[in-house]
């Protein structure tokens, strides 16, 4: 019997599912997913139509909430919400550094992760839907790499979508990683410009701390080795919408004069281990290039091989002018299976991932040009992890896809905004607005 709870102004209901491992072979090997249904307490006896939310990532758990903040609430108001934590995420049979090894060598962990992409989250969820709305379509959420999902949800099984909202998550269909990256790289310049605009002290802060990096060895307090390199990957700080002023905040207390002389202090070292650490969250470093695989071109460490297109993200020539140093974000590089204890075991994995060459479409562009479901997203102007031109032609490609290009918020926006984004945006699948 599924176990329910209460919060704040909710209901919740732990659920738990059983989905082949490999949905071409659906009698082999099964995976655990777990849920969260939730459901304002004044409506918990009634029957409402279901509303599904992918989390962004890859490699995140869906949220856990406290009642009914930011959109949920909003949803609430007309919905029964399930919470998913996508296989390998959270209570989904996770993988990570302790797990994966139960699966046995490098190899035989390569071939397990390659079935934790889009269209195997996306059958998932047909199963799950059937379980849970005994067969009727519920409404999709998908934010950040749940709303590429949501467009791969709409390429293989849009009968099972009454309507589908998007935020911060249109992808490409057609572009290799290395486009992504080609694309992403001036974003990161951009943001890094309007945070030193923002707050001019910190250009030095960051050369500092960068020069330190660059004559000392240092290793935080969870044994995450901190590179000049994996310091400016702080960069990703600033694709939400308050990262910037966290960013500051964070420089502003980064050193302590000691015996030795000038150190990184031990509140600096604290915050930004968790920052920069994957240990809740490795799925993301080993698959994040591969949700980009459709073809046979390996994605090959992508984001590594196009930083050397772009040179003034160099640590070292910055640093021998006067300069500020640039940061960059959502890209993941092979040096941060050397730094991060979460991701060391993890290496030739993840060397196995990026060199595959057996990648399938993740995406339908005939099925997605005669689109019959009310699809809405929300396109944010300049995001950081998903890019505004890319997702600007997804949308063309979209049959009937409306559209709401905002610069009033960042990638977070489903988050920042809370019921204004989603009664947006549901207002859009209705021809309300």
């Amino acid at each position: 019997m599924p176990l329910s709870y209460r919060q704040p102004g909710v209901v919740l209901t732990d659920r738990h599912f059983t989905v082949p491992l490999d949905h071409a072979d659906p009698a082999g090997e099964t995976i655990e997913l777990y849920a969260r249904e939730v459901v304002a307490s004044d409506r918990a006896g009634q029957d409402l139509p279901w509303l599904l939310y992918l989390q962004g990532g890859p490699g995140f758990g869906a949220n856990r909430f406290v009642g009914k903040p930011a959109w949920l609430g909003r949803a609430l108001k007309e919905y029964r919400v399930l919470l998913l934590d996508q296989r390998g995420t959270g209570h989904s049979t996770p993988a990570n550094r302790q797990t994966l090894p139960l699966r046995g060598g490098p190899a035989e962990q390569a071939d397990y992760l390659t079935r934790f992409r889009a269209d195997s989250i996306v059958r998932d969820c047909e199963l799950v839907r059937r379980e849970v709305t005994g067969g009727a379509p519920w409404t999709v959420l998908g934010q950040s790499f749940g709303g590429f999902c949501t467009v791969t949800y709409l390429s293989f099984a849009p009968e099972g979508l009454a309507a589908a909202v998007i935020t911060g998550g249109l992808p490409s269909l057609d572009a290799h990683a290395d486009d992504v990256y080609r694309a992403a790289y001036p974003r990161m310049e951009r943001k890094a410009a309007a945070h030193y605009a923002r707050y001019p002290q910190d250009v030095e802060r960051v050369r500092r701390i960068a020069d330190h990096l660059l004559t000392h060895e240092v290793t935080l307090p969870n044994g995450y080795r901190l590179t000049v390199e994996a310091f400016q990957s702080l960069g990703a700080l600033l694709g939400g919408s308050e990262g910037s002023h966290r960013l500051h905040h964070l420089l502003e207390e980064a050193f302590v004069p000691t015996l030795r002389g000038p150190a990184l202090s031990d509140a600096f070292q604290e915050e930004i281990q968790g920052l920069l650490s994957y240990a809740s969250h490795p799925l993301y470093a080993l698959v994040h290039e591969a949700i980009y695989g459709q073809d046979t071109r390996p994605t090959a460490w992508s984001a590594e091989r196009v930083r050397a297109e772009f040179p003034q993200f160099d640590a070292a020539k910055t640093l021998a002018g006067d300069g500020p140093l640039l940061l960059t974000g959502e890209t993941v590089h092979p040096w941060l299976f050397d730094c991060d204890p979460a991701l060391r075991p993890l290496r030739d994995t993840a060397d196995l991932l990026a060199a595959r060459t057996d990648w399938t479409p993740l995406y339908d562009p005939a099925r997605l040009a005669a689109n019959e479901v009310p699809v809405a997203a929300a396109i944010y102007h300049d995001d950081l992890y998903v890019d505004t031109a890319h997702s600007l032609t997804t949308a063309r490609a979209v049959r009937g896809l409306r559209t709401w290009v905002t610069d009033e918020f960042e990638h977070d926006g489903v988050r920042a905004g809370g019921p204004r984004v989603l009664d947006r945006l549901l207002a859009l699948t209705r021809d309300e607005a």
